[in-house]
């Protein structure tokens, strides 16, 4: 086993270890905490692929200025425990459908590596370098990077409707 193989492994542990603890801890800030972790070790995975642009912009933007603004609007608003919110009844079943979606694309990107491996682009020389991530962010993954915006903008405005208190005593 190599010293990356294991150092991947490790930083699978304590990405999924921060992520369950994200989803699990009823404390908003805790929750950011460890979002923070998850985005630092993300960073880290960068790193392993010889990426450091985009370890230190995962850092910088996410770890740094994203959360930072997170934890401003939870300070700000004066919650420290998420509430409890009602369970709807078509809910766990579309959770259910969705993440065996997830499954399977997983599986199938995992074990039919000869039919996907002509999709995958190989590794440049201007691999992670900052022209190279301009280029194919503002072209070929112009769409995604749209809609990674739109759910930050919905994460916010999903963060200060929980934390809202009503007027009025309603």
């Amino acid at each position: 086993m190599t010293v990356e193989f294991a150092l991947f492994f490790i930083l699978a542990i304590i990405a999924i270890g921060s992520a369950l603890g994200m989803l699990i801890s009823r404390s908003a800030i805790y929750a950011a905490l460890y979002l923070v972790l998850n985005f630092g070790t993300v960073a880290m995975f960068y790193l392993l692929l010889n990426a450091p642009f985009i370890a230190m912009s995962q850092i910088s933007v996410y770890a740094g200025a994203i959360m930072v603004l997170f934890l401003f609007v939870i300070m700000l608003l004066g919650t420290d425990l998420l509430p409890a919110s009602q369970v709807l009844p078509w809910q766990r079943p579309v959770a259910i459908l969705l993440a065996l979606l997830l499954a399977g694309e997983a599986g199938y990107l995992l074990f039919a590596r000869d039919v996907v491996a002509g999709a995958i682009p190989q590794m440049t020389e201007s691999f992670g370098s900052p022209q190279g991530v301009g280029r194919a962010l503002f072209s070929r993954y112009l769409l995604p990077f749209e809609i990674t915006s739109v759910l930050l903008l919905v994460a916010m405005v999903g963060a200060i409707a929980l934390t809202r208190k009503e007027k009025g005593g309603r």
